[in-house]
């Protein structure tokens, strides 16, 4: 049985570490072609913040909502951009869809933490610092969102007795 297309609402979550350095994965269908975390919504009412914790655990094997990566690591931009769909990729959605919206976030992990890959998906990664991690990627969408972290990251919202929000978006 063939997928069904994809939705043209999707995530991008820069995985990270305090002292910023940034998480790449390389595209098992692209050698070469370093990213961040991304992936459509499985169905159209699943909350942006669900799917940017489904293909966290996914693609990385990171399980978010536990004690090591506690929901609350994962902060929500608030912020999406629309960019056109590689012609590579057109193939993956309903025909005539040309755009996609990708909503980012970011997450923040102790370290340089290991990570299980989808095999499938990505076929290798790596830490960087996060300018040398924008530079390295393909999109250049990515390589923006990787360079603002610094400044996304100061303007979180802190709660005075827990720490940093998560940034819960409206759907």
């Amino acid at each position: 049985m063939p997928k069904p297309p994809k939705i043209p609402q999707s995530v991008l979550v820069i995985i990270h570490t305090p002292a910023l350095d940034v998480l790449l994965i390389e595209r098992a269908d692209h050698a070469g072609f370093w990213q961040s975390v991304t992936g459509s919504k499985d169905r159209l009412d699943e909350p942006l913040a669900d799917t940017a914790v489904r293909e966290v655990g996914e693609e990385t094997g990171i399980a978010i909502g536990g004690a090591q990566v506690p929901r609350s690591a994962l902060f929500d931009w608030q912020y999406s951009i629309d960019y056109e769909i590689y012609p590579e990729f057109r193939y993956r959605y309903a025909a005539g869809v040309l755009y996609n919206t990708e909503h980012w976030f970011s997450l923040q992990v102790s370290g340089r933490i290991d990570v299980t890959l989808a095999p499938r998906e990505h076929t290798a990664y790596m830490w960087l610092p996060y300018e040398e991690a924008a530079s390295r990627c393909f999109s250049a969408s990515n390589a923006d969102a990787i360079l603002q972290l610094p400044r996304r990251l100061a303007a979180r919202p802190v709660d005075s007795q827990t720490g940093p929000l998560a940034g819960e978006r409206g759907q």
